[in-house]
């Protein structure tokens, strides 16, 4: 029972981040089925090198610079896995106009004025939240907002079919099946840090959170059949900035 845990936590590892995995584990697409369990788990791992880095920074810069910072450290650890998904999924639901379309123009290499405009306003909406975010809360707004907002994308799997592309498509493999017992280590892992803020706060989070996980069905749905790798990552990157905004406001009172 340890021994498939592990193979399959390296392959989140390896394949959610850019850090290395040992040479005896096994990869492979049903390791890589079950490791979507350990998908929030990455989060926590971003989301603790992020914060390290801007401590390390905020020690001899501002503190806007340090997040800025910790922002591209992150997304160094992760190879901008997520917001090339949501880039290609900008470019596609904003230039295609029937899932055949939307598909071919998401699986091009080349960036589009939808994909940089959605990706410079998601990023330059990510930093402005943070540098508002009381530095006493940082840490566990990135601990949730990296968790959580993988749990939310994980999930879309659970409700949607799998798109299937050709062969020439630059998509990387994905999670294709969903297990029941995978899915509820995932959110383990994703509720754990709401333990630390304060139950109500937490029950608006989910229910807003849930909202726009149904949303995003839908629209996946009515666009493209079904969801998709880049589907997935622009999902992570719409919640991430969600909760960021959720915990901002929530902050005012």
């Amino acid at each position: 029972m340890l021994k498939p845990t592990i193979h399959r936590f390296f392959n989140a590892l390896t394949f959610y981040t850019r850090v290395p995995g040992p040479n005896w584990v096994e990869y492979s697409a049903d390791n890589l089925n079950r490791a979507s369990g350990f998908f929030p788990f990455m989060g926590y791992l971003v989301a603790i090198w992020c914060y390290a880095v801007y401590s390390l920074c905020a020690t001899y810069l501002p503190a806007d610079i340090s997040l800025l910072i910790s922002m591209v450290a992150g997304i160094l650890f992760t190879g901008a896995f997520h917001e090339d998904g949501f880039a290609d999924l900008c470019d596609g639901f904003g230039g295609g106009y029937d899932q055949v379309s939307i598909l071919r123009i998401m699986k091009d290499s080349r960036l589009g004025t939808y994909g940089v405009s959605g990706l410079l306003l998601i990023l330059l909406l990510k930093w402005n939240s943070l540098t508002h975010i009381p530095t006493e809360t940082l840490f566990l707004s990135l601990l949730i907002a990296h968790s959580l907002s993988r749990a939310w994308a994980i999930s879309l799997i659970m409700v949607l079919p799998y798109v299937q592309q050709d062969e020439m498509s630059k998509a990387k493999p994905i999670a294709k099946q969903w297990f029941t017992q995978d899915m509820l280590l995932a959110w383990l892992f994703a509720l754990l840090p709401l333990l630390f803020i304060p139950m109500l706060t937490t029950a608006l989070l989910l229910g807003v959170g849930l909202g726009i996980f149904f949303l995003t069905a839908r629209w996946y749905q009515h666009r493209l059949q079904g969801y998709t790798g880049d589907a997935l990552g622009a999902s992570q990157q719409i919640h991430e900035v969600m909760i960021y905004l959720f915990i901002l406001a929530a902050t005012q009172f």
